[in-house]
């Protein structure tokens, strides 16, 4: 048995043609969207070790908003 000729990456199959997809790929099309809605925060190695978990580092921060609300 034969094995099949590898395609050429830009080659369609017959039965497809190029107007039947989109005028054009965006790349990065929801990277905007997404940054703007994450939340991760990357802490650095002294404060991960501080603050092991997100339990702690709530409870910190939290400590920080009432001393904060209290000067205000």
């Amino acid at each position: 048995m034969k094995k099949a000729r590898p395609r050429d990456m830009d080659e369609l199959r017959p039965s497809y043609k190029r107007s039947d997809f989109p005028a054009g790929f965006t790349r990065g099309k929801y990277a905007e969207r997404l940054a703007a809605g994450s939340n991760v925060v990357v802490l650095s190695p002294e404060n991960a070790a501080a603050f092991p978990t997100f339990d702690a580092v709530n409870e910190a921060l939290d400590g920080l908003l009432r001393v904060r609300r209290r000067r205000v």
